[in-house]
């Protein structure tokens, strides 16, 4: 066949719609970064004010479980037919979520609402991280993705920030009617600046595989969520979801072994440092969120701050994740060295989180500051590194693929991190206040226990306060400790990781959408960078499977005269 040359655009132009194109994507990542932090604030206020304290773990999971179940089938579809159209798309079924969660009623409502947001919000950042991988060599991309890490650093405190000053302000709706402002400018960027590669041929779609992912995930957050709290680890009901997540689980596999276009190819698991860095992955999402999601309800219960305070107090979280996220990817680009930076990343997040653990309602709030500031830290070192290093193993046509997969994984992470951590804070949290409480101490007045808010907590007496606070600490903080060992797991892990040469060039195989001058970017400057090896196209499974030695994922990793 015949490939399209790389080429090498004119500094001026080159970097000017580089930079246009770059915008466009932080836009889109913007939007989904925003709105994972800034319900944290506003989450205690309209849990309470809709009576579903009991349900608040499904106000984050439902968000989630959707995004994860999507991410496979945003990378794969990105990677058969262009991921322009497919972001637009994602950008206007979250505004659509955002729409109904401002009209929301009920606590059922907002759930169904967030998982709206959740297909749309699967998206954007998946397609956004390998758009990048569209135009920019390996090498050279350490730095652009050290931005992008840092996008979700400012979104960490601009999102409190915004959640708590609209609770206190217009109200808590408003955390919604943000998202439609902010879709247009990202829908706007898109459509404006993205000049990404086009793909001709129409896809054929793994119908079967995504229904059976979303099934198997759907079973997998359920039991997780479900098992030891609403139902015993024996109930028939969590017996009966595990065995529909291995049933599930096991068709999936036995699907996608068969299928022309499976979502998650089985060769990706061949790849050991794609194995490595997604269960790494997946341990980190595990504490990340376990960790977070809760972390703004423990300070506005335990130490009596405001919505807007508490999201003020993950500053210091953001400044670290943002100056290492940002460092760590010049020093890749720079050096060309990467393999270090997410083993010292998970130790660094193990300490935090034992540091966490330690937590009382006696310390004072610098404490919590000087924690999650070297939780950011260590999440700075490892996040962003770990997508590079997938994205490097693999060349460009699988890119979008093997970054979903492997972001499927963290999600799935994640997902298990807060239904598990908010399913057993949420148990624990109910059988403290019941030892701990006088018999029918919230009812009345107070609005029963299901409706407890900041608000109600301080207007309460001293004797019921101080019950309540405690209970919230003695329920989250050694939960915290049980996370330190999955840190240190993904540390060993990773100083396993084959340190492969980054690419310094970008093999094309796809029409480009634009082609005017400048409107595709695609070699980097690095010294000694050379013309790219041909690359031979995927074919199809029958060739596959009858021995192609394209089926070796050595074969799969990209080659330029340079590594």
């Amino acid at each position: 066949m015949t490939h399209t040359p790389a080429h090498r655009a004119e500094p001026d132009t080159g970097s000017r719609h580089l930079a246009l194109l770059f915008v466009g994507l932080m836009l889109s990542m913007l939007l989904a970064a925003l709105n994972q932090t800034v319900l944290s604030t506003a989450l205690p206020t309209i849990v309470g004010e809709l009576n579903g304290v009991d349900e608040m773990l499904w106000v984050i999971t439902a968000y989630i479980l959707a995004s994860t179940i999507m991410m496979p089938v945003y990378g794969k579809l990105g990677d058969l037919m262009g991921r322009k159209p497919l972001l637009l798309g994602a950008i206007l079924v979250f505004m659509a979520g955002s729409v109904v969660g401002a009209l929301a009623g009920t606590i059922e409502v907002l759930i169904a609402a967030r998982a709206i947001q959740g297909l749309g919000g699967g998206g954007l950042i998946i397609l956004s991280q390998a758009a990048i991988a569209d135009v920019v060599p390996a090498r050279e991309r350490g730095k652009y993705m050290g931005v992008m890490g840092g996008v979700f650093a400012v979104a960490s405190v601009a999102g409190p920030l915004l959640g708590g000053w609209f609770t206190e302000g217009p109200g808590w709706r408003w955390v919604f009617w943000i998202n439609i402002p902010l879709g247009l400018l990202a829908l706007a960027g898109a459509v404006l600046f993205l000049k990404l590669p086009r793909h001709r041929g129409r896809p054929r779609l793994d119908v079967g595989g995504m229904v059976l992912l979303a099934v198997a995930t759907t079973c997998l957050v359920l039991f997780a969520t479900w098992g030891g709290g609403r139902y015993a680890w024996t109930d028939p009901v969590v017996l009966g979801l595990i065995a529909g997540t291995l049933v599930t689980g096991a068709a999936f596999v036995a699907v996608e072994r068969r299928t022309a276009e499976p979502i998650i190819p089985m060769h990706l698991f061949r790849e050991r440092n794609f194995v490595l860095t997604t269960v790494a992955g997946l341990l980190t999402g595990v504490g990340m969120f376990g960790a977070l999601g809760y972390l703004p309800t423990y300070l506005q219960m335990v130490f009596g701050v405001d919505a807007t305070t508490s999201g003020l107090l993950m500053v210091p979280m953001m400044g670290t994740l943002l100056v290492t996220s940002v460092l760590a990817g010049r020093a890749v680009s720079r050096t060309g060295r990467y393999k270090w930076l997410p083993v010292a990343g998970s130790v660094v997040v193990a300490v935090a989180m034992g540091l966490l653990s330690t937590l009382t309602p006696e310390q004072g709030v610098w404490h919590v500051c000087l924690y999650i500031a070297l939780l950011g830290l260590g999440l700075g070192l490892s996040m962003q590194v770990l997508v590079l290093i997938v994205q490097n193993t693999f060349p460009l046509r699988q890119v979008g693929t093997a970054t979903a997969a492997n972001n499927f994984f963290r999600q799935i992470g994640a997902t298990l991190g807060s239904g598990v951590v908010g399913s057993v804070f949420a148990g624990r949290l109910a059988d403290l206040l019941a030892e701990r409480l006088p018999a029918g101490a919230l009812e009345g007045g107070a609005g029963g226990a299901n409706s407890l808010t900041p608000a109600v907590v301080a207007s309460l007496p001293e004797a019921l306060q101080d019950p309540i606070v405690s209970s919230y600490n003695d329920a989250l903080t050694p939960i915290y400790l049980w996370i330190v060992p999955l840190g240190l797991l993904a540390a060993a892990l990773l100083c396993f990781v084959a340190e492969k040469p980054l690419a310094t060039t970008i093999e094309k195989d796809v029409e480009p959408e634009a082609l005017a001058e400048g409107d595709l970017v695609v070699t980097a400057d690095a010294p000694g960078d050379g013309p790219a090896a041909p690359r031979v196209d995927g074919g199809d499974d029958e060739e596959r499977d009858a021995g192609d030695p394209r089926e070796d994922p050595a074969a799969l990793v990209p080659t330029s005269s340079t590594r």
